[in-house]
């Protein structure tokens, strides 16, 4: 696939680690150029990554930078240039993936070429392909795949609730479950539900936005809509699981931090026979009121030594959606940090 002119730069009896200059040929000019990004835009992302300097020239790519450093690159670009053969995208979010995952790789197999596909992946209809972009998103994956109850807790942006509703997409479609329930608490901000217009969907709607969204992105409406309509999916309230068993279903409880103690310990037995939960939610960010125990927190230390059940926490370092939304949390992070030195 490609041919490369390994040089180094530097005297052998250096005790630093050498500079190395690595020049890599793509075969095919079109796949080159969707590698390297528009306006070089995954280049440059790599650069800022890996700390090294690359300059591109048609279909071939310099990198200069420290050995390690260039290799990592290397494997990251070649990685990207595998997808993109297959017919897959690459997006700026999935060069971070590949750097996240070339680096797991490497850590596994120091000696040898690492063996591709080392992160969980997903597939369904519309999106295709989607592969975990950090090591926490492929352990979450993993959990998915493996238990029946599972946790996600974390910061915003870090694809909690996007990679839920993927994966309950790909059970329904492979036929492990029948229908998809996605809820969410209704937690007022500011108003109150009878005060909003419309009828109780209208009502409910703004609270499961967020859900919507990532049913549509890996769903076509038309299908959406049409397992709306025939009760193949169900987007709902907390409020409206009381009473219910779910069976051969695979429900989601998204901002689950908003939930009571008591809605949670409803919501956790509707589990029936056949179905899948996944929890998901940041404890940092509840809307309870003052004094009001999440059910979010309260569920994971109650349920921290059953073995079938599975928990995942991600942490700053793993928001996907945006360099800034990484940084912001941080800030945050530190800042609460400070007030409570002992959290």
């Amino acid at each position: 696939m490609t041919t490369i002119d390994d040089t180094r730069i530097g005297r052998p009896d250096e005790a630093a680690e050498p500079d190395a200059e690595i020049t890599i040929a793509f075969e095919n000019n079109k796949y080159a150029s969707l590698v390297f990004g528009h306006y070089d835009q995954n280049l440059a992302k790599i650069e800022r990554r890996l700390k090294i300097a690359s300059f591109a020239n048609g279909n071939h790519v310099t990198l200069k930078g420290k050995s390690e450093a260039c290799e990592h690159a290397r494997r990251v670009l070649e990685a990207l240039y595998e997808r993109i053969a297959k017919g897959q995208t690459v997006a700026i979010g999935d060069v971070d993936g590949a750097i996240e995952e070339s680096a797991r790789q490497r850590s596994l197999f120091p000696d040898a070429e690492p063996a591709r596909g080392a992160f969980e992946q997903i597939i369904t209809r519309k999106r295709g392909l989607v592969r975990a972009r950090n090591a926490a998103q492929d352990q979450y994956l993993r959990a998915l795949k493996r238990y029946e109850l599972v946790f996600g807790s974390g910061p915003a942006g870090t694809g909690k609730t996007w990679l839920a509703v993927g994966h309950a997409v790909q059970l329904m479609e492979q036929g492990a479950v029948e229908r998809l329930i996605l809820s969410r608490p209704a937690v007022e901000a500011g108003e109150r539900l009878g005060f909003l217009p419309g009828d109780m969907r209208d009502k409910v709607d703004p609270y499961l936005r967020p859900i919507y969204d990532a049913l549509h992105d890996f769903m076509d409406s038309r299908m959406v809509e049409r397992g709306m309509q025939t009760g193949l999916i169900e987007v709902a309230p907390l409020a409206f699981m009381r009473g219910r068993t779910l069976s051969r279903a695979c429900v989601l409880l998204d901002e689950a931090q908003n939930a009571t103690s008591m809605q949670m310990k409803m919501f956790l037995t509707r589990l029936g026979e056949g179905s899948r939960m996944i929890v998901t939610g940041d404890p940092s960010q509840t809307d309870l009121p003052p004094g009001q125990t999440s059910g979010l927190s309260e569920a994971i230390g109650l349920l921290s030594e059953i073995d079938s059940v599975g928990r995942v926490t991600f942490s700053e370092g793993d928001v996907v959606r945006h360099d800034l939304v990484r940084q912001i949390v941080g800030a945050y992070d530190r800042a609460a940090r400070a007030r409570n030195p002992r959290t």
